[in-house]
């Protein structure tokens, strides 16, 4: 699966896009590229988040070997948690320098700030809707706020007005926000409205650019949680001392998640409470699982010299944080990620060059690039 030469591509990264998105929502577009291409449900990345799965489709491979493994990481020497907003973490190569090196130029539409910030340095045009250059202001006008759906719609515009206007661009990358995820299921009319935007741009990308391969899949579901634990607090209480307890989805956009995740890195003040530490966790309501750091590398392809003592994997109704009290009852509605519970993503691959691969290799999210541009 190879683009064809002079082959424009378009890789949508749609952020929370899960498998029950794509099941639940009509779509005729997509589904009818899918059938006529190729689909698969695939993984994601586990933690869930967007950073490190969104950081695997760029560079074809796990956290393991991109070396991203949060949106929120402990820095060591303050001993304070840091977001991961820049791309000194990066230790892989990007489908935007593979394009460069074969003398294509890319674009990155994004609607997160964070994404532009990692990677801005390897494409040709660089656009984040969340902090938007005036020059771009100009030419597109002020986006939607990045609590709404509509933000997603007018990205999608930008993305067809380069394909367009800049027949230069070879590669164009498209990253959605996820906050109509967080705030909507699959069956309310909101989500189906969003969809059907996305499927509208779709269907124009088709008509605009009939020759350009399609790539898209997602970084993560989205499941409604009920309760917050403060996992620090707990094992403090139960005589643990720890150093951090860091919630890796944490971002600065609070609105969508709160700062909570349903994946927590803990790092212990004593090696030797491994161990206990793993025992009290087994107990807990809320808490899946509880890995040491050579464990959750080794099974989740992590890089371990950037996650916790302890990975602690949420159950699918739960998620971790920072907390006033140990525990905290989340108000209705509210709907997050991070565990392992919102690994289920769709994956389209239509119009590339040769024989589409075998569904069977795509197992996660990441193949598609991978298979597209590394191999």
């Amino acid at each position: 699966m190879k683009l064809r030469k002079g082959q424009r591509c378009i890789v949508a990264m749609v952020d929370g896009f899960g498998l029950d998105y794509y099941q639940g929502s009509p779509m005729p577009v997509l589904k009818s590229l899918a059938k006529d291409g190729l689909f698969r449900a695939g993984k994601a990345v586990f933690p869930t988040l967007t950073n490190a799965n969104n950081l695997s489709i760029v560079c074809g491979a796990p956290p393991s070997v991109h070396g991203v493994t949060t949106n929120c990481y402990l820095d060591e020497t303050s001993g304070t948690a840091r977001y991961l907003e820049d791309p000194s973490f990066l230790t892989a190569p990007t489908l935007f320098q593979q394009a460069r090196a074969l003398g294509l130029k890319s674009a990155l539409l994004t609607c997160k700030a964070k994404t532009l910030g990692i990677l801005a340095q390897d494409v040709d045009f660089g656009l984040a809707a969340e902090q938007l250059h005036p020059d771009l202001v100009a030419r597109y006008g002020l986006p939607p706020g990045m609590y709404t759906r509509e933000i997603n719609d007018w990205l999608w515009q930008v993305a067809l007005d380069l394909l367009a206007t800049r027949p230069d661009l070879s590669v164009i990358y498209v990253h959605t926000t996820d906050f109509p995820m967080h705030r909507w299921a699959p069956e309310e009319a909101e989500s189906q409205a969003h969809l059907a935007g996305l499927d509208d741009a779709l269907a124009e990308i088709r008509h605009v650019a009939p020759d350009a391969a399609l790539l898209l899949t997602a970084d993560h579901g989205m499941n409604p949680k009920t309760t917050c634990l403060d996992l620090g607090r707990h094992l403090e209480a139960a005589g643990i001392p720890v150093r951090a307890a860091i919630s890796p989805v944490a971002d600065r956009l609070l609105e969508h998640h709160k700062g909570y995740g349903g994946v927590s890195y803990v790092y212990l003040k004593d090696p030797a409470d491994l161990k206990p530490a793993q025992e009290y966790l087994a107990t807990q309501a809320g808490v899946d699982t509880a890995l040491g750091r050579e464990a959750a590398a080794d099974r989740y392809q992590l890089m371990a010299s950037r996650i916790g003592d302890l990975v602690v994997g949420a159950d699918r109704a739960t998620v971790f944080g920072t907390l006033a009290d140990p525990t905290e009852v989340l108000e209705p509605h509210y709907r997050n990620h991070g565990s392992r519970f919102e690994e289920a993503i769709p994956m389209v691959a239509f119009n590339p060059e040769g024989t589409l691969p075998d569904p069977d290799l795509l197992r996660y999210n990441f193949d598609l690039t991978r298979l597209a541009f590394f191999i």
